[in-house]
């Protein structure tokens, strides 16, 4: 017999289980990306998995596949989303700590102006001041990946509680400035707010 079968091994089939791997990035990334703009639109709590895969073209079953639950979704998202932000003690501590505040706010700072940066940041504030769960998830990633790595640069004994007040006092800042919007902190020239903010940013950090 004669012709293209479509069994296994034939030209038509299609081998079941795994996708091909550069199918899985792309179906991944979508489905991530697709995630970052639900949360940020509708909040953690209103956004829903069914939501996210409809919004990445995707079954529900694959959102399941890649992330689990809801909850793991957002921790990817915003695991994702913060990466640059997981980059500070590499990039701040390059340099004498004297100056180490100036250089970890003005950092930071450049992520909240950065509109690219700006909207995931927003989104994962948004959910993380208004739900629990999403708060669980950011203090989990931000403990593990931001405030520990920072405070195992400094040489105190309350190395850790120094670092932590530090990143306070940036989201303080942050929250009044682009979340809350309160004038005139949300239009000042972000200069004016990091000669302000880094003095006492490098109090926290290596002040006695």
């Amino acid at each position: 017999m004669t012709g293209i079968t479509s069994g296994e091994g034939g030209v038509g089939s299609r081998r079941r289980g795994r996708p091909p791997r550069t199918e899985s990035a792309d179906t991944r990334d979508r489905i991530l990306s697709a995630a970052r703009e639900e949360f940020s639109e509708r909040g953690y709590e209103k956004t829903s998995v069914r939501g996210i895969a409809k919004a990445a073209g995707v079954d529900s079953a694959l959102v399941h596949h890649y992330f689990g639950t809801k909850e793991q979704v957002f921790e990817a998202s915003v695991e994702v989303a913060f990466a640059p932000a997981f980059k500070v003690r590499d990039l701040v501590f390059q340099g004498p700590l004297d100056d180490v505040g100036e250089r970890m706010t003005r950092f930071i700072f450049g992520l909240w102006e950065n509109p690219v940066s700006r909207k995931p940041l927003l989104a994962i504030v948004r959910s993380a001041v208004n739900t629990e769960a999403a708060a669980a998830v950011f203090r989990r990633l931000v403990s593990a990946q931001l405030m520990r790595r920072l405070a195992g640069e400094l040489d105190a004994p309350d190395a850790e509680l120094r670092a932590e007040l530090a990143a306070a006092q940036l989201v303080g800042v942050a929250m009044m400035r682009y979340v809350i919007k309160i004038e005139p902190i949300a239009s000042v020239d972000v200069e004016q707010i990091i000669a302000r903010v880094a003095p006492v940013v490098q109090g926290h950090l290596t002040g006695r």
